[in-house]
Order: structure tokens, then C-alpha cells, then sequence
């Protein structure tokens, strides 16, 4: 997924330019989350100058106020940059508002987050500007990506703040990249070099860092919340819905423990509204999302004190460069590690070697093949779930979803092991099942599509040698074979 140059090789230069990096025009493959309040134009400003990319947190920002902040943003560095926002926690008028402002001020790029807003999606792009969208499952992701999105940001249960999803960042990111064609950052509790490592290793072009950088000088979150950070481990933050004022119903945020997640203020959802705090004349109420800022004064305590699990590697409150720069030290001594050269073997036989290379380019070729055609029935059935009412055929095109996405994984990191590149491509078969209107007809073309990957596969397995991948493959015919019956059987009953 990663686009290297040749200049970029791993053994020689560490943690390689990518696309993303060079979509964002930054040196570094950091980027600063859109964290609402927190990241204001100082904090923006000094990590685009660090050499990484900024977003201001704009959720719900009047204007004069996004105005300011780019401007300010401007006023301390030539730098690119961008502005966050969040269609789902934001009035329809406001946010046409914030959309038009992000046009007139010609801010380079807009990330969005929660729901998919293919209106939003299509302005933007309308006037020429880069969209970046924050996901939490792979039907996001292909719903951002069916809108036209430019990349994406992929975020693990792991975050602080508000949390979309559900899955660990490692298997989301994974599934991610097995079907999407778009550039992917990945986010949630990445706090340390070794991690932003790890994730580019599995195909991640950039890190999102949310924690890391509230607690930093230049953030604009009250010391009260950046000492609270400091002195917090991964299993002081705790996912909840408790703070839920001025968002939609049942949006989880991962927050440290304090006296609201703990009970002691009643149920969050019964109370009449109490002030707890107050900015610049705007009232903070008890169960509300704000998090402490440096403008507010009040009870901070009960207030939502974002976190993510990431907190155990923070212990100091250092300026953003300081932080950035101690997290890309330690990145690059672990992609070197992880990319050593590896020490050829000579062999009796000197011409094994080429034979075995030749012999792996025709099984990865075979393999993509495949990854084609599973990426194929990933969009098929996340497109025809959005069709679907009847119990019956949801609960069984979500369970084909699910395993066209696993074998998705399981066919790119085989290619990958064998050090092949992985197609971007999609099937053929998507566009002929989609043309397809009636959702029995289109299940059972799905069915024949089954089918071909159930004989391609019978095919294959007769020639692969290795235990593991003879394995895997294996339980993909298998897997395949019982969606044949269950989906015959299916449209036998209608």
C-alpha cells in the first residue's frame, strides 16, 4: 500500500516518504489528530512546523472562531494544514456555515469524521480540496470511499475521545487495507516509536497521534487534563457513553476515570442539566462532551478527560517538536530492526533460487486474483446491506461481509509474507453484481461468484507447499462452501 520511492529503501533510509505524506506535503508520517478545543493554531502551527501535519479541531466552532484559527495558523507557518469537522455533531445550518468557510478561506484539506456525508464529501471536492475521513469499521471505510474521499484515517478502540468503532486498531487496519485503494493512517492509543513502526510495517502511510499531543505545551487543553494524562495508565481510560451532551445517541468516548464514569452523579441520562463550568459566557454542563480548556474555568473533575489507551508511554508535558521528534527517533531504530536485509543461504543448486522466485510470482499472482474477487463481494454486500430490511437476509449478507473481509486479510498478508505487492485492484464482478437491482437475483449472482472463488481455490491448493497458507486456504474453500448452501437454501424459502 505504501508508495516507496527508490531512493526510500528501507535498509538505507528509515521510515520511507509515502503517498500520504506527499498528498499532506509533510516530511514526517505524523499527523495531529482533529481533537475538538484541543488543537487549536498553536498546537496546529507547531507540528505542521515540526514536519508533521496538523489538524484544528473545528466540531461545532462558530466562524469568527475558524476564521481566527486559520489565520492564526497562517500567521506562524507556510506550512499546510487542515481543519476537522464533524457533520453528525453539528446543526445542518452550521455546519453549511463551516463547510462554506473552509471554502472562502481556501483551507487545504477538511477531515471528517462519524457518519459519511456525501454532500459534504462532494462539495469539498467541488472546490478543489484534499478530504480526509476518519473511520471506525470497513463499511465506513467503503462508504468514504464510494463518497470520494482522498484517504483515510483508520481508528482502533484503542482512541481517546470520541470512538466510532469497535475493533482493535491492528484487525481494523488490516481489514482496511484489504479493500480499500485509498492512502490509510491509522489511529488509536499510538503514543510511542515503536508503534508508528509497527503500523507502516502493516501498511499504515501515517500515525495519528491524539494523547501524545494534547499532552504537550503547546495544546490548548487546561493543565488540569494534561496532568491527569501524565499521571494516567491504559487502564485508567474506560469507554463510555456517559458524556453525551451535544452529540448524537450512543456515541462511546474513551475518557479517564473520574467521578461521572464512576456513578457518584446519578444517571447521566435522567438529570436536568447542571453547570459545572463556564467559557468565555457559554455554560458547561455535567454529561457534556466539552473537555477542560485552557479558556474554561469550573469543576474539571466530572468533566470528559480524553484519553486513549496510549497514556502508559506519557509521563512528561514536553513542547510538540520534543515529543514528535522523541517518537521518530525511536521509529526509525524500529524500522530498521523490522527491515533488516536478510542473510542469503547459497545453495547446492544454484539455480533454486530463480526457480523458487518464479514459482512464488505465479502463486502470488494467483492469490491476487483472488484478493480481487473477495474485495469484489466486500463492496457487493456492504452495498446491498444498505438495501436490506428483512432479518433473514441481513443476518446472512453481513456473515458473508465478515468473511469476504477476513479472507481478504489472510490473501494480503500471504502476498505480502511472500513479498509480493498486493492488486489494488477490485473484481470486475462488483460492477456486474450491482447492476443487478433485485437483491434475490444479485444473491444469487453472488452465489456463482462463490462458486468460481470455491474452484479457483480447489485449484490452488493443490500446488501450494507451505503448511500454513495449505491451511488458511483450506478454510477459505471450506468457508466458502457452507455460504453456497446457506445462501441456496436461503432463496429456496422465497
Amino acid at each position: 500500500m505504501m508508495n516507496h520511492s527508490d531512493a526510500d529503501d528501507a535498509s538505507s533510509t528509515p521510515l520511507p516518504r509515502t503517498h500520504l505524506c506527499d498528498m499532506l506535503d509533510c516530511r514526517l508520517p505524523l499527523i495531529l489528530a482533529g481533537m475538538g478545543g484541543v488543537a487549536r493554531s498553536e498546537l496546529v502551527a507547531a507540528v505542521s512546523e515540526a514536519g508533521g501535519f496538523g489538524f484544528l479541531g473545528m466540531v461545532r466552532e462558530p466562524l469568527a472562531l475558524i476564521e481566527r484559527e486559520v489565520r492564526a495558523v497562517r500567521d506562524r507557518t507556510a506550512a499546510r494544514f487542515g481543519v476537522n469537522l464533524i457533520p453528525a455533531g453539528t446543526s445542518a445550518e452550521l455546519l453549511d456555515q463551516q463547510v462554506q468557510c473552509c471554502v472562502d478561506l481556501q483551507v487545504p484539506v477538511v477531515g471528517l469524521f462519524w457518519d459519511v456525508n456525501h454532500a459534504v464529501v462532494a462539495r469539498l471536492k467541488a472546490a478543489d480540496i484534499t478530504v480526509v475521513h476518519q473511520v471506525g469499521s470497513v463499511a465506513q471505510a467503503l462508504q468514504a470511499q464510494s463518497a470520494g474521499v482522498d484517504a483515510f484515517i483508520v481508528q482502533g478502540v484503542e482512541a481517546g475521545g470520541h470512538v466510532s468503532g469497535r475493533q482493535p486498531l491492528d484487525a481494523l487496519l488490516a481489514a482496511v487495507l484489504a479493500v480499500v485503494d485509498v492512502p490509510v493512517a491509522a489511529a488509536g492509543g499510538i503514543s510511542t516509536g515503536e508503534q508508528v513502526a509497527q503500523l507502516m510495517t502493516q501498511g499504515a502511510q501515517a500515525a495519528v497521534l491524539g494523547t501524545a499531543l494534547l499532552a504537550t505545551q503547546e495544546s490548548f487543553a487546561h493543565d488540569f487534563h494534561k496532568q491527569r494524562v501524565v499521571r494516567a495508565r491504559a487502564d485508567d481510560t474506560v469507554l463510555t457513553e456517559d458524556f453525551h451532551i451535544n452529540w448524537p445517541a450512543h456515541a462511546a468516548v474513551r475518557v479517564l476515570r473520574n467521578s461521572v464514569t464512576q456513578g457518584q452523579h446519578g444517571d447521566p441520562f435522567t438529570q436536568a442539566r447542571r453547570v459545572i463550568g463556564e467559557e468565555e459566557g457559554r455554560p458547561i454542563y455535567l454529561f457534556s462532551t466539552d473537555s477542560p480548556l485552557r479558556s474554561m474555568s469550573g469543576d474539571f473533575e466530572p468533566m470528559a478527560l480524553y484519553a486513549g489507551r496510549g497514556v502508559d508511554a506519557i509521563d512528561s508535558i514536553p513542547t510538540a517538536a520534543q515529543r514528535m521528534a522523541s517518537i521518530m527517533q525511536s521509529a526509525q531504530t524500529h524500522w530498521r530492526m523490522l527491515h533488516r536485509p536478510e542473510v542469503e543461504v547459497s545453495s547446492p543448486v544454484c539455480y533454486a533460487p530463480a526457480f523458487e522466485r518464479e514459482r512464488n510470482e505465479a502463486l502470488i499472482a494467483q492469490l491476487n486474483e483472488l484478493l480481487e474477487a473477495e474485495r469484489a463481494g466486500v463492496r457487493v454486500t456492504v452495498q446491498t446491506l444498505a438495501q436490506v430490511s428483512d432479518p433473514a437476509t441481513r443476518q446472512l449478507v453481513e456473515a458473508i461481509h465478515h468473511d469476504e473481509v477476513q479472507w481478504c486479510v489472510m490473501l494480503l498478508h500471504a502476498i505480502r509474507d511472500m513479498g509480493g505487492t498486493t492488486s489494488p485492484r477490485t473484481g470486475a464482478f462488483f460492477q456486474k453484481a450491482m447492476a443487478i437491482e433485485n437483491v434475490a437475483e444479485r444473491l444469487a449472482f453472488l452465489n456463482r461468484g462463490q462458486g468460481w472463488v470455491a474452484k479457483r481455490v480447489a485449484e490452488l491448493l493443490e500446488r501450494v507447499e507451505d503448511p500454513a497458507l495449505h491451511k488458511n486456504l483450506t478454510r477459505m474453500l471450506d468457508s466458502h462452501k457452507e455460504n453456497l448452501t446457506r445462501v441456496n437454501e436461503h432463496l429456496a424459502l422465497e
